[in-house]
């Protein structure tokens, strides 16, 4: 009797084991200019919009996550601190209890001030 009270147990908590695994594969992704850089909080704001609809894209940026300077003829990996407000970047992200979370950034331009 005790198996097979264990046996339901873990049958009943297969389905939430699965469903609290997070994603690992990107889900969405966004193009637009950075509005905020936070480097201590490693987070960054994306605004992005079509037309005259735009929305704010707060993106966590985990230490692992690469992040590639498309401006030059070779590709090359910088850093989080050199990400700057009014940078284009294309970014591929997840959804997580947390929030969103990137999964690969790469800066494509810079906007042009007036």
């Amino acid at each position: 009797m005790p198996r097979v009270r264990l046996l339901s147990f873990l049958l009943w908590c297969a389905p939430l084991a699965l469903l609290a695994q997070e994603p690992t594969t990107p889900h969405d992704s966004v193009r637009g200019a950075i509005r905020t850089v936070d480097v201590r909080a490693r987070t960054l704001e994306v605004t992005t919009g079509v037309g005259f609809a735009l929305r704010v894209v707060r993106l966590q940026v985990p230490a692992g996550v690469p992040i590639t300077d498309r401006q030059s003829a070779q590709p090359q990996l910088i850093g989080l601190g050199a990400l700057q407000p009014g940078d284009v970047i294309r970014a591929a992200f997840g959804g997580r209890p947390t929030g969103f979370v990137a999964y690969t950034i790469e800066r494509v331009g810079r906007m042009e001030g007036p």
